[in-house]
């Protein structure tokens, strides 16, 4: 699976290889970039509130300290308005992308020439002797059924 940060920093890469590839929805790499972009501004917004959160905390310490109850709980409330801001999208956000990273194929090797058929594939070598099959013989996949070998129903 290719990564996010791979992705943002190759975008014109990724794209140009998996053409090559014959990938039917180059989109798909612009929409990850949005989402990331959303998941980095979820986060961004949440550090704030946090950071906020820590400096009202330090200051009811202060507060309760110099024995100022009132402003103490004053600033409590204050907490409980800052924590109720915090905006649950970041992990939309990264199921999103996980959703659309599931969806981009690997890219394929930069020896890898473009064609969409086996015939348009290079032959870099061959190696050993081809068995000659006689005549009547039967595939991998058909033997398995006919012999009940592999459980085909999950």
């Amino acid at each position: 699976m290719l990564q996010v940060a791979f992705i943002r920093n190759n975008t014109a890469l990724v794209k140009e290889r998996l053409a090559i590839r014959n990938f039917k929805h180059p989109e798909i790499i612009d929409e990850l970039i949005l989402w990331d972009d959303k998941r980095k501004e979820y986060e961004r917004k949440e550090q704030e509130v946090y950071t906020k959160i820590r400096l009202v905390s330090k200051e009811i310490g202060e507060l309760i300290g110099k024995n100022k109850i009132q402003e103490a709980e004053a600033k409590k409330e204050e907490v409980k308005y800052w924590k109720s801001v915090i905006i649950p999208g970041g992990l939309e956000a990264q199921n999103k992308i996980q959703e659309l990273l599931y969806l981009i194929p690997n890219l394929p090797h930069t020896s890898v020439p473009a064609g969409k058929t086996p015939e348009e594939n290079i032959t870099v070598r061959e190696g050993g002797t081809k068995p000659a099959l006689f005549s009547g013989a039967v595939p991998h996949w058909d033997l398995a059924k006919k012999y009940d070998l592999i459980n085909f129903e999950l």
